[in-house]
């Protein structure tokens, strides 16, 4: 069996592929998306890392094969991908009810750096609104991408933040 090299030198002089083999700047503003992507899945595997048998590590693992899905969605400059759905934004909105009820009403604003999952969750909640404020400036410039993409981040930051409380406050 060959083994795949990990370097091609395809992307030497600054450019990268889509799907379907489009090369493109890695500046592209669909690539810096992909990318702010990646950062955010990579920050919930430290979550999970610092301690995978914590309640909610099913619920990180299921989005960052989501996170997965949204960059291979992204990736396809033909916008034909969907594999972000309305049931993946449900999902989340039932994890966001199902996590609240345990915790006491919002009141005021919170400080990270109560523990290391919480502080995490805060930082990737803050990646995510920064990837979402790209995939904005993405959507004004490309037509076809989906606003279940937007809805499906806006959501996913609000369930970070639950997740954080909960973790600030156990």
């Amino acid at each position: 069996m060959n083994k795949l090299k990990i370097y091609t030198c395809k992307g030497d002089k600054g450019e990268t592929s889509l799907l379907g083999g489009i090369r493109v700047a890695k500046n592209n503003a669909r690539i810096e998306v992909i990318g702010e992507i990646d950062e955010l899945s990579a920050l919930l595997g430290i979550v999970r890392s610092i301690d995978n048998s914590q309640p909610f590590c099913r619920i990180i693992i299921r989005i960052q094969h989501e996170l997965i899905n949204f960059m291979s969605e992204l990736a396809d400059p033909n916008n034909n991908c969907n594999k972000i759905l309305q049931e993946n934004i449900n999902q989340l909105e039932t994890d966001i009810d199902e996590i609240s009820k345990s915790l006491p009403a919002f009141t005021e604003f919170i400080a990270a750096g109560d523990n290391h999952q919480s502080s995490f969750l805060h930082l990737a909640r803050t990646v995510c609104r920064r990837t979402e404020r790209r995939l904005v400036s993405l959507c004004k410039i490309e037509l076809g991408i989906s606003p279940i993409l937007l809805a499906y981040l806006n959501r996913l930051s609000d369930l970070l933040f639950v997740l954080s409380r909960n973790y600030e406050l156990n």
